[in-house]
């Protein structure tokens, strides 16, 4: 099963690993401790919607393009058999992919409820970040 918070966190980390920034300066300008932020990323914990649209406007993006990313992701996911839900049957470590000609999902079934979720997004050449 894919949590959402991995999926946030995934976005989130590569948002900020696209622009070649540390943890320490997107949690300096977000205000939020490093150590916190890299559990976001991780999706080890779930941050509320104040705190992701904090890290958002630290990053120079919209909380609605963040959540829009994670959206086709898990649109993507949702297609793939027994990635959202439990699966019955012994699971199997071989990788799916799909893709949607932007994002490209990968799943590692680990578990019947646990999955690792990997997505490669084209980059978007019209959009420019500030420093």
């Amino acid at each position: 099963m894919v949590l959402l918070r991995r999926v946030i966190g995934d976005a989130l980390r590569a948002r900020r690993q696209g622009q070649h920034r540390t943890l320490r300066e997107v949690s300096t300008a977000a205000n939020v401790s490093l150590g916190y932020l890299s559990e976001i990323e991780r999706g080890q914990k779930e941050a509320s919607s104040e705190l992701l649209a904090a890290i958002c406007e630290a990053l120079g993006a919209r909380l609605s393009e963040l959540l829009g990313e994670v959206s086709d992701t898990l649109s993507l996911a949702e297609d793939m058999d027994g990635v959202l839900v439990p699966v019955e049957e012994k699971p199997s470590p071989v990788k799916n992919v799909t893709t949607d000609g932007k994002v490209s999902v990968s799943v590692r079934q680990d578990s019947p409820l646990k999955a690792t979720l990997r997505t490669t997004r084209k980059p978007r050449r019209d959009v420019v970040y500030a420093a």
